[in-house]
């Protein structure tokens, strides 16, 4: 069962209660349980020793994050873009590791017509109220509380054999960039007749993490108007 002092983590971190928020934590829980890790501590995340693969970049990756400490900025987080509300945590080079799934399908039981039909109109459809958008909240907030306790056979759970080493974050020389005098990482910097630029001003795309996943040739979506040196 997820503990309240973790539902309030995850609820600042998010910003919201909602059920794929919980599922997050409560799947994370299941994993640490069954290889026996606790949460990461100093060491662990400065080493990057304990992984946490997720497949969706959805509220369930938040909980994922909260409840194992694995986060994008320690690079304890990997994010494999295969639209599924999966998450597996494993201790670098032991060879083994535990994938949780959960199957949206199997949750229809926990929510109301209500809540399908204003999740359609206000999430969906972008068109509800900010009444409408208030009280999706409350019932959502209600039948995420609920999964804080959802057992485990709901979950698809599936020891996995780790096939592939996982790359420790490499550290990069930064270069400054010719146009905006700012620092790029070395593997994002273009040489144009000699003169490094980074990729924004080169006006050059690169990959971006958006709402459907992973997107190649994203162009950063704004122009700096003015070069302040």
């Amino acid at each position: 069962m997820v503990n309240a002092e973790l539902l309030k983590l995850a609820e600042r971190f998010h910003g919201h209660i909602c059920p794929f928020l919980v599922l997050g934590l409560r799947a994370s829980e299941i994993a640490f349980e069954k290889l026996g890790l606790i949460k990461p501590g100093v060491y662990e995340t400065i080493s990057e020793d304990i992984v946490a693969i997720v497949e969706a970049n959805n509220c369930f990756a938040d909980g994922v994050q909260i409840a194992t400490g694995c986060t994008l900025g320690n690079n304890s987080l990997v994010y494999i873009d295969l639209g599924k509300n999966a998450v597996t945590i494993l201790k670098r080079y032991s060879g083994k590791g535990i994938r949780v799934y959960i199957d949206a399908e199997r949750l229809d039981k926990y929510i109301p017509r209500e809540a399908r039909e204003l999740f359609h109109k206000v999430v969906i459809e972008r068109r509800g109220s900010r009444e409408e958008a208030e009280k999706l909240n409350e019932i959502w907030r209600e039948i995420g509380l609920k999964m804080a306790t959802l057992p485990e056979e709901e979950f698809k759970i599936t020891e996995v054999e780790v096939t592939e080493e996982i790359e420790r974050a490499p550290i990069f020389e930064s270069i400054r960039c010719s146009r905006c005098g700012e620092l790029a990482m070395s593997t994002r910097v273009v040489y144009i007749e000699g003169k490094p630029y980074c990729l924004t001003c080169a006006g050059m795309g690169t990959n971006a993490v958006i709402g459907r996943g992973i997107v190649t040739g994203v162009r950063t979506p704004y122009r700096i108007s003015k070069v302040e040196k």
